[in-house]
């Protein structure tokens, strides 16, 4: 039986939707602007009496699917029913990528899209405007591809150079003459502050945080940006061994290259640095269990809040041990945060259960359960019966205090880590976050 296929009344007059796109990826800088765009639409709109209701533009690569937010509106609005047609430059400049250029094409197949206008080309709800529409699309997706594997064989010819296939890292300049071009060369002013960098770990066991002081406070530091290091960068300088004269391109690609740079230090020193690194690293993770480690934060900077231990010793003979709290100052290494007793922190924290909800805070449910099982312990244990008028309420705070006074830290750590919301000090006082 021949099948007939009928094309859709199309709404009169079209309300059309301009749509005009400029991508910031660098190989299409050259493409007409958003401005130059909208001009040639409208100019066209005018001339084709066609009744533009809306313009809508933005500046955002195509290449992937639903990450362009104006797009998306769009597509909605189209939905919706406020438009149904698009006046946009060219094809690609709605789609380069198949999900998004599938949902053109939906729009089209339930009658939702009549028409989209470009310069040179219309295309309606009709088989084979469709599916030219589709393959310009689709050979806009191949041209991104294509580009991409251009690149990615480009930047792999360079490493097998040995150039260095970006931005050169601190301590080095990249080579401006251009029959030189992809080379990097030693920063006169900076490299003999990387190699003393290195020099230090390796051979005065300094940490991170020491030579952030060093750069910062002492010798003034900066990058040939004009910032400062902070201490994240120092450690990825230091774990960099470009500056023994090797390179991993991509990263944790396990594909590595010698380079055709000078290096700064040798293997020697930069295996001794990585030891050092890692055994401070270890010292770290061996470090004793406290209370309120990795559930407060800093209200001033942000940053986590650490612990310090402190003994002394007393006339009779024994000790006292006390437990401070401070800010870590990853964030800022001048936070004025202080320190706090862990018992005054406690006291703070059991203020807080006596007075805020405990289903906001999250724990209820859980110390339910352990109070419902200690009641049950009693009765059929010790034939104890409390059934009768029982609080439960002040059981779950009653029983939340007990473990935080009496508890092990282990059992302290676990209440704690049902709060929905983190603990926050800020000048002294503990609060939980908003």
């Amino acid at each position: 039986m021949e099948q007939i296929i009928t094309q859709p009344t199309l709404l009169t007059p079209l309300q059309y939707c301009l749509y005009a796109r400029k991508s910031t990826e660098s190989e299409e800088q050259q493409i007409l602007s958003i401005d130059s765009q909208i001009k040639e639409m409208l100019e066209l709109a005018k001339k084709e009496n066609l009744n533009v209701s809306d313009i809508k533009q933005e500046s955002h690569s195509a290449k992937a699917t639903g990450q362009r937010a104006v797009f998306n509106q769009m597509i909605q609005e189209i939905q919706e029913g406020k438009f149904n047609a698009v006046i946009t430059w060219a094809p690609d400049r709605l789609s380069r990528n198949a999900g998004d250029l599938g949902k053109i094409v939906d729009l089209m197949d339930q009658n939702k899209l009549s028409e989209i206008r470009t310069f040179a080309q219309k295309f309606t709800n009709s088989p084979n405007e469709k599916f030219l529409l589709m393959i310009l699309g689709s050979q806009a997706k191949l041209e991104n591809d294509n580009k991409g594997i251009n690149v990615k064989r480009g930047l792999r010819a360079k490493c097998e150079m040995g150039l260095w296939p970006a931005m050169a890292p601190t301590g080095y300049l990249n080579e401006k003459r251009t029959d030189r071009k992809g080379q990097v060369i030693i920063d006169p002013k900076r490299a003999h502050i990387i190699r003393q960098m290195f020099e230090k770990v390796a051979n005065d066991q300094r940490s991170g945080r020491n030579l952030y002081r060093w750069l910062k406070d002492e010798i003034s530091f900066k990058t040939k940006n004009g910032k400062y290091l902070s201490l994240a960068n120092v450690y990825i300088i230091l774990k960099n061994p470009f500056y023994c004269g090797i390179f991993e391109h991509p990263r944790n690609s396990g594909k590595w290259y010698t380079g055709r740079h000078t290096p700064l230090i040798n293997k020697e020193i930069f295996d001794r640095v990585q030891q050092q690194i890692e055994r401070s690293t270890i010292m770290k993770s061996q470090d004793k269990e406290f209370v309120f480690t990795k559930l407060i934060k800093c209200g001033l900077c942000g940053s986590g809040i650490t612990a310090n231990e402190k003994f002394k010793k007393l006339k009779d003979g024994g000790t006292n041990r006390h437990v401070y709290y401070g800010c870590t100052k990853v964030r800022d290494i001048n936070c004025k945060c202080g320190y706090v007793k862990e018992e005054e922190l406690l006291n703070q924290v059991l203020n807080i259960i006596d007075k805020i909800d405990l289903d906001r805070i999250g724990m209820k449910e859980k110390i339910e359960k352990e109070v419902e099982r200690y009641h049950k312990f009693r009765l059929s244990v010790l034939g104890i019966n409390e059934e009768q008028k029982r609080n439960k309420d002040i059981d779950i705070r009653n029983y939340a205090k007990y473990i935080l006074k009496e508890g092990t830290v282990f059992e302290k750590r676990e209440l704690l880590c049902c709060l929905k919301s983190k603990l926050v000090l800020k000048n002294k006082e503990l609060s939980l976050e908003n």
